[in-house]
């Protein structure tokens, strides 16, 4: 009798390729620190992912925080330990603050979850819970949450990079908005503002280095706020997200013009 194969968890595979990405960055790149550490909290999400995926065979995910929150819960202290471990020096002494409280970590996750002003950039939180976004996506659960104008069509979350591709059938390149939360994309209009809507290009321009010919910043002059964008066209092998990580210079140049990231990338707030 031939033994039956199970696949791979489509949010474990997900999550290796970032972390095998990131990791290739960091040997060339000169943000090798984030990049390693963004390669380890990949490989530490992605575990968390697979088991809640593959628990869902026999106890199935509902979509809901507070039904899903107790298996969650129950993998996050990897998580956790790897950030108190490797991350930078703040986030690390978040992560022991959170290691030994559930009642705050449980606080943090609902804030977030429900899009509370206070919740709305907790990285920490968003760390935790993105694994378990990332397999309802898999196993095609749509999340409960509260939906908003830009935000990503299957989990409400925020977008935190774009990216750009060549399509055969339009004039110019197709833009895609990535999720911060799932880890999907949904297109967006090439002269359009993620955050506030607006649409007269004088007030949407957009910026490039030499140092990294893929990535760009798409800002807007009504709301002052901007998206990494990555051009796949450049780089075939990018992923937006993280391939973002390798051209923090841009970020930090456009904070000192005064504009205002739409939602902090693995790097976190600058």
């Amino acid at each position: 009798m031939t033994p039956t194969t199970v696949p791979e968890p489509r949010t474990a595979a997900a999550f290796a390729q970032r972390a095998l990405r990131a990791a290739a960055l960091a040997r060339e790149s000169a943000a090798a620190e984030p990049l390693s550490f963004a390669a380890g909290l990949y490989r530490a999400q992605g575990r968390v992912g697979a088991a809640l995926e593959a628990q869902h065979r026999s106890l199935p995910l509902r979509g809901r925080l507070d039904a899903d929150g107790p298996r969650l819960a129950e993998g996050l202290g990897g998580i956790l330990r790897f950030v108190e471990e490797q991350g930078p020096p703040g986030l690390r002494r978040e992560a022991a603050r959170l290691a030994t409280d559930p009642a705050a970590v449980q606080a943090r996750l609902q804030a977030f979850w429900k899009g509370d002003r206070t919740g709305a950039q907790d990285y920490l939180a968003r760390a935790m819970l993105r694994p378990y976004v990332e397999a309802l996506a898999a196993i095609g659960v749509a999340p409960e949450r509260p939906a908003a104008r830009g935000r990503c069509p299957f989990c409400g979350g925020a977008p935190w990079v774009a990216s750009r591709r060549e399509d055969p059938g339009a004039a110019g390149a197709r833009r895609l908005l990535g999720c911060a939360l799932c880890g999907g994309e949904w297109p967006l209009g090439r002269v359009l503002c993620a955050s506030c809507g607006e649409t007269d290009p004088q007030r949407l321009p957009s910026f490039q280095g030499d140092r990294h010919p893929a990535a760009r910043i798409e800002a807007c002059e009504t709301c002052r706020c901007y998206l990494k964008s990555i051009d796949r066209g450049v780089d075939p092998h990018a992923v937006p997200e993280v391939d973002d990580l390798a051209s923090l210079s841009l970020d930090l140049w456009a904070a000192g013009e005064g504009y205002a990231r739409l939602e902090p990338g693995l790097a976190g707030p600058l």
